[in-house]
């Protein structure tokens, strides 16, 4: 997916701190159909690149290799990561290796989830 370009030091920690978290906050808005957990908080975000231009590569997970929701979660992704300011285009990567567990949800996740 792709905006409109801004022009951004992407060397610069502060700019990459503002978008690291902005990214996050979009990736908490996003939401696996049949958890009440977002994907961040349940793990399913492995790696979040950004290079010099404001592309944005997220390799990611699903909860399982038939998720009924992997079409839709990686495109959410994408157009939750292009709302963030500096962010000029964006592309989910699904990835099984490795696989995803309930480890790698964090606690707040698992309180949630009633998973202690």
């Amino acid at each position: 997916m792709l905006k409109e370009n801004k022009i951004y030091d992407y060397d610069d920690q502060e700019v990459k701190e503002r978008i690291t978290n902005d990214l996050i906050s979009a990736f908490k808005g996003v939401y696996d159909p049949e958890i009440p957990v977002d994907i961040y908080e349940l793990g399913l975000i492995y790696k979040v690149d950004i290079n010099d231009e404001g592309h944005v590569e997220v390799t990611m997970t699903l909860t399982a290799p038939a998720c009924p929701a992997a079409e839709i979660i990686p495109q959410q992704v994408e157009e939750a990561a292009l709302t963030v300011d500096g962010v000029n285009s964006a592309t989910a990567i699904i990835t099984f290796d490795p696989p995803w567990t309930k480890d790698n949800m964090s606690d707040e996740a698992k309180l949630i989830l009633n998973m202690f």
